[in-house]
């Protein structure tokens, strides 16, 4: 588990029990943060209790006294139509991130000398196969790796790498949509698929949020891009005529 200290004694809210909800939990409680969390689902909810976390019904919530909401990528963020709680959320200025962005703060809070390198690979289809083809790669060449991400682990629930390891992240456009600070030394967009659309508001939505893969990186990193699509090749054109991805 990967603790996130970044928001020590803060109030943070978490909307959505599942695999990276309870995850973002831990880790957050494991930093010092004091959680809220709730899931309208009852067996999500059971199941968080079980593993000893404080339930709070946002129905009434105060969201004036919360730093940051961390929404599972499966609830609507911004189409159809935001969820009622990221709304209220939004409406009392708290910012909505998602686990994804939690796992940036921490990697770029770290100094350059303790590092660890991060792999991220988007796609519409064969980004876990891709994923799971490179992570082998680089276990078999001998790298400390751990992934995880949109398959397998999430993300916060990977182990702690030094400088010398590698994370390898599947990052579904859900998770890409909330995450500002992601700074990916190598970033993997196989293909691009009308995909998700009630999701993102239709496809120039979806490709924008898939971009994000991109977002941060410098000309020291990597960039790559499948052009085996009329939308990726002209990605790609766009791209090599600017200075750097972005």
């Amino acid at each position: 588990m990967i603790p996130v200290t970044e928001y020590k004694g803060r109030n943070i809210a978490i909307l959505g029990l599942g695999r990276t909800g309870l995850a973002a939990a831990r880790a957050l409680k494991a930093g010092g943060a004091k959680v809220c969390a709730w899931d309208e689902h009852v067996p999500a909810r059971d199941k968080a209790s079980a593993q000893g976390l404080t339930l709070t019904d946002f129905e009434d919530f105060d969201w004036a006294g919360c730093d940051r909401l961390i929404l599972s990528p499966g609830i609507p963020y911004r189409f159809p139509a935001p969820h009622r709680y990221v709304t209220a959320a939004q409406k009392a200025g708290v910012p909505v991130i998602g686990d994804v962005e939690l796992f940036a703060a921490w990697l770029n809070g770290l100094p350059d000398d303790a590092r660890p390198r991060l792999v991220g690979i988007t796609g519409t289809n064969g980004k876990s196969t891709t994923t799971a083809l490179i992570g082998h790669i680089l276990t078999k060449s001998g790298l400390s790796i751990a992934l995880g991400g949109n398959i397998g682990t999430g993300v916060l629930d990977l182990p702690v790498l030094g400088a010398g390891g590698v994370y390898v992240l599947e990052l579904s456009s859900y998770q890409l949509d909330l995450t500002s600070g992601l700074h990916c030394d190598i970033s993997l967009w196989l293909n691009l698929s009308p995909d998700h659309l009630d999701r993102h508001g239709g496809f120039e939505g979806y490709k924008r949020a898939k971009q994000r893969i991109f977002q941060n990186q410098t000309e020291e990193d990597v960039a790559i891009l499948g052009v085996d699509d009329v939308h990726m090749r002209s990605l790609a054109d766009q791209m090599a005529h600017q200075s750097g991805p972005e």
